[in-house]
């Protein structure tokens, strides 16, 4: 489903000029590499205490967002392309293996390497692209000889589950970029500062078994 969010997000984003092209073709081969890793690794570990960890460290990086990170850092340089393939990798296997949405890391990497909050926004929308790709193809694949999956499914990805999800997300997807673009970039900030509080804790309660 997110293959169709974002490509409703990213055309609406990019109209209006938010998305960086350069960065996302630094970090799409490790986005894609890295999501595939993880479908295939997914089922083969106790990720857990990963999990918490990761969720720890998107309430801190929330909690930055929301307090401490009042000014755009424009005019920084951007990281070099070493580090934006590993960043992509990073952000595609946990991605995958989480099922999480890659903008909850993406957008405070993109923000933290320079881009102002809107551009970030927008250009994690169309890194979302290559993660659905990737990451729906390697769990199509790797769920192919998994016994007692539900009707109508191929390997992990569930068909009616798919288009159900799609439609509605197409559109408010697009809305969601509308939104992005009008709101000021600080409150934008401490929107998506309080959305990644949210998906924070759920990585963490789920990592150490709450959830």
């Amino acid at each position: 489903t997110i293959i169709v969010t974002s490509i409703s997000s990213l055309t609406a984003h990019n109209k209006r000029g938010g998305v960086r092209w350069e960065i996302w073709r630094g970090m799409a081969i490790g986005l894609v590499v890295g999501s595939v890793v993880g479908a295939g690794i997914a089922d083969m570990i106790n990720g857990q205490a990963l999990q918490a960890i990761i969720g720890i460290g998107a309430l801190l990086v929330a909690l930055k967002m929301l307090f401490f990170s009042n000014k755009e850092q424009l005019g920084k340089p951007l990281p070099s392309k070493g580090i934006q393939v590993g960043a992509g990798t990073g952000i595609g296997m946990a991605s995958s293996i989480f099922g999480i949405g890659g903008g909850s890391l993406t957008v405070p990497f993109l923000n933290w390497a320079g881009l102002p909050m809107k551009q970030a926004v927008g250009t994690s929308a169309a890194c979302g692209l290559p993660i659905a790709v990737a990451g729906a193809l390697g769990f199509a694949w790797f769920g192919q000889d998994v016994a007692n999956l539900p009707a109508g499914t191929i390997g992990f990805v569930h068909i009616i589950g798919f288009i159900c999800i799609s439609v509605a997300s197409f559109i408010t997807a697009k809305i969601g970029a509308r939104l992005a673009h009008q709101l000021p970039a600080l409150m934008l900030k401490r929107a998506f500062g309080v959305l990644l509080i949210f998906a924070g804790g759920q990585l963490f309660l789920s990592g150490i078994g709450v959830l």
